[in-house]
């Protein structure tokens, strides 16, 4: 029931959002969250209650940082309605908190990558290699511009525009950092998001490249794997994968069992 009613609280909320400084990939996202909720609602966004959330959610089948993510635009949604007088409680409170598991690491294999990249076009390619050599996520890859290049005395790094309008600043492989310098001026992968293509179909380009179930994501596990098992590093590798946390960096890293069997070897005898 996507209505007039739906899309002005919405707009209306995103503008509030970017008053308080939110990045345009935050606002899209939101966007795309309320937008899904108000097409499976028979009511309009003040008459929603905890149990119409409840039911919403309960019909998803979504990995468990998906919910954190839809609870939390939610209840920042609600709260913008209490404080302009449309809701008198927020209906979002009572959806209890996702707890975040310690999910296993799940990097994409070499095979599965390199046949990615045989059946790649050359702006595919970029968008892989960025992911894989990189490590970066789809809505950061999504944004690259030629004014986030930097040069210095050994090469090029990139400035990543991670989430929460976080930057990071990562040095890029020579080839791939010498192929960006190459390009055109403005967005890498220009589209209608703003100027550039939108992160979910940046998601939908690779998926459909990548074999089996691998996706752009395990791209970025696979960065993180090869990175910690070169460094042995976790803070290195969470400062290149742009995390707030070394615990949600471990999620990402599949340790070496070679060297774990090593190890136990060694110290037994």
């Amino acid at each position: 029931m996507l209505n007039r009613e739906w899309h002005e609280a919405i707009e209306g909320f995103l503008a509030y959002d970017r008053a308080g400084g939110k990045r345009g990939t935050t606002n899209s996202a939101r966007r795309q969250h309320l937008q899904h909720l108000a097409r499976r609602v028979t009511v309009g966004p003040w008459a929603v209650t905890t149990d119409t959330l409840m039911d919403y959610l309960a019909a998803q089948e979504w990995a468990l940082e998906t919910r954190r993510g839809r609870r939390t635009t939610f209840v920042r949604f609600y709260e913008w309605g209490k404080y302009r007088g449309f809701v008198s409680v927020n209906p979002a409170a009572e959806i209890p908190k996702i707890r975040m598991e310690n999910g296993r690491a799940r990097p994409a294999p070499d095979l599965a990558y390199h046949e990615a990249l045989m059946k790649a076009s050359p702006r595919e390619k970029l968008i892989l290699r960025l992911a894989a050599e990189v490590g970066m996520r789809r809505s950061e890859v999504a944004q690259v511009h030629s004014r986030d290049l930097m040069t210095d005395l050994v090469g090029h790094s990139l400035i990543v525009h991670g989430k929460g309008g976080k930057t990071r600043i990562v040095p890029l492989p020579a080839s791939l950092g010498r192929t960006l310098a190459g390009l055109e001026p403005g967005f890498i992968f220009p589209g209608r998001d703003a100027g550039h293509l939108s992160p979910r179909y940046v998601g939908k380009l690779i998926r459909d490249l990548l074999p089996g179930n691998w996706t752009m994501h395990t791209l970025r596990h696979r960065f993180g794997t090869r990175a910690y098992a070169l460094t042995s590093d976790l803070l290195l590798v969470q400062e290149m994968l742009g995390h707030a946390s070394p615990t949600t960096t471990r999620r990402y890293v599949e340790y070496d069992r070679a060297r774990m069997r090593a190890a136990v070897e060694e110290l037994a005898s």
